[in-house]
């Protein structure tokens, strides 16, 4: 890796901060809110993101961003491309007619959508999202795409709890993480 993408990184790091037992015992919370609040640390995410779409997707054609966390880094990166940026929010959050997928928790159900016109059949498309834990919600975000038969190039994330195994639930999709806990 480059010594200046190596130190972004290093960056983007720095900005991550730690809280044990929130939002309930034994949950080790990674805050990615002083990355926001650093204007070098988000250009150095949105730096990254892009180095790795420009070297790895050069014919992306839309960033999806979930919510709604996603919606802070994937505009920014889709503005820097020249490509569009869709949302997939929870149920209930978008006007007009929309296309959903339902997904299981780890108490119950949760439900996502996306505006049935926001994405046409073939076009490729990459995911953003600020983290991967068990997977759930990104993997509802792919099976999206996929009812939109859009052509998904992969799912990005600002950091990847590792432990957790969420990729399992992405493949085929490859993942890429900043960083990983």
């Amino acid at each position: 890796m480059a010594a200046s993408s190596e130190s972004k990184l290093q960056l983007v790091h720095k900005h991550i901060r730690a809280f044990p037992d929130f939002p309930k015992k034994g949950i080790l919370f990674r805050d990615i809110c002083p990355i926001l609040k650093d204007p070098a640390a988000l250009t150095a995410v949105t730096d990254l993101f892009e180095e790795h779409v420009r070297k790895n997707h050069p014919q992306v054609d839309l960033i999806v961003g979930l919510d709604a966390r996603g919606f802070l880094f994937g505009p920014l990166l889709a503005q820097r491309l020249g490509v569009g940026f869709v949302l997939i929010r929870k149920i209930g959050k978008l006007p007009g007619s929309t296309v959903s997928v339902a997904y299981d928790l780890e108490y119950g159900k949760a439900e996502v959508e996306v505006q049935e016109d926001a994405v046409a059949p073939g076009q490729k498309v990459l995911l953003i999202d600020d983290l991967l834990a068990t997977g759930g919600t990104l993997y509802a975000a792919c099976e999206l795409m996929k009812k939109q038969q859009a052509d998904i190039l992969g799912c990005m994330v600002v950091i990847e709890l590792k432990e957790l195994n969420g990729v399992d639930k992405l493949k085929p999709h490859k993942l890429f993480s900043l960083l990983q806990y």
